[in-house]
């Protein structure tokens, strides 16, 4: 017997890797990440135009990922990780113990961040979606919809309330730099390749079930057509 026949044979094997997140979750992660910080910096320089169809852009991956909470994968749905506050304090007794496991998908605790952010998000984009300014030209696609004090007012609001977009924000961010920093768990890797070595973590060793195709397209057609009503409605007055 060779000596590479003898390290070929005692290598250890490889970790199996569990599969975390769908495609469809983590491409409406990213997106979200890129299109709240393009809206920032084009109303920073004044680029309405581009603010304005970042703007929708974000209102259909919400609209998508509301319904991806009901239709898509295990750890997509929002039944699987929205808890009550009885389930957020015992995991949080949890996560002091030195024998903790990474959790399978979001863990209660980051479910709040998750919903929070979603909800900010929400608001952002419906106060924008009516908000108008005096000549007309940067007002929101149902500003038509609404008196111009209330479009004003939207517009107003939709300047001053970014700031609290950040606080969840910053505390997801938070809450990653934790993980990583005091429990050695890297929660942006399996973000961007869906699947993470599965070892002492919960949950099935294979991870999630695949989602027929056609529910992904379903919901690319939900989001799409509402968008596109959006636009449509204000052509009808």
């Amino acid at each position: 017997m060779t000596d590479a026949t003898v390290a070929i044979e005692t290598s250890p094997a490889p970790t199996p890797k569990q599969k975390v997140w769908d495609a469809p979750v983590r491409i409406v992660h990213w997106l979200l990440v890129f299109c709240v910080a393009f809206s920032w910096w084009t109303a920073e320089i004044n680029e309405m135009q581009w603010h304005y169809w970042s703007g929708l852009t974000i209102m259909g991956l919400l609209v998508f990922r509301v319904y991806w909470g009901f239709a898509g994968s295990e750890t997509a749905r929002f039944s699987r990780f929205v808890k009550g506050p009885g389930a957020i304090a015992g995991y949080m007794r949890k996560l002091l113990k030195p024998n903790y496991r990474a959790t399978f998908g979001h863990n209660p605790l980051g479910a709040l961040s998750v919903i929070a952010i979603l909800l900010a998000l929400a608001v952002q984009v419906c106060l924008g979606l009516i908000a108008g300014d005096t000549d007309g030209i940067n007002s929101g696609p149902l500003n038509p919809y609404v008196n111009y004090e209330l479009g004003a007012d939207a517009a107003d609001l939709h300047e001053d309330l970014f700031p609290f977009l950040l606080i969840p924000i910053g505390l997801h961010i938070a809450a990653i730099i934790f993980y990583l920093v005091a429990k050695r768990i890297n929660l942006v890797g399996p973000m961007i390749t869906g699947s993470r070595k599965a070892g002492d973590v919960e949950g099935p060793p294979a991870g999630i079930a695949a989602v027929p195709v056609w529910r992904f397209l379903l919901g690319v057609v939900i989001a799409v057509g509402t968008v596109w009503l959006i636009l449509w409605l204000p052509t009808i007055r």
